[in-house]
């Protein structure tokens, strides 16, 4: 039974917007430990910014990509 397209399109937005936020959480986490240590100055760290709907659209349109391929 294959997915409706509508559906199939959400659940790649779905996918991509998740691994873009958990790329980003992991990215801040590990931002926030190196500063908490004391490895990195907090006043000249560069924090990640959360993924923007361009992002997660990109992203989406390369997993439907890998998806088209036999």
């Amino acid at each position: 039974m294959s997915a409706n397209p509508y559906s199939l399109r959400a659940g790649l937005l779905s996918q991509a917007e998740g691994i873009l936020s958990n790329r980003y959480h992991q990215e801040y986490e590990k931002i926030r430990y190196l500063c908490d240590r004391q490895f990195i100055d907090l006043k000249t760290v560069t924090w990640p910014t959360p993924p923007t709907s361009d992002e997660i659209i990109a992203e989406a349109e390369k997993l439907y990509k890998f998806v088209q391929t036999k």
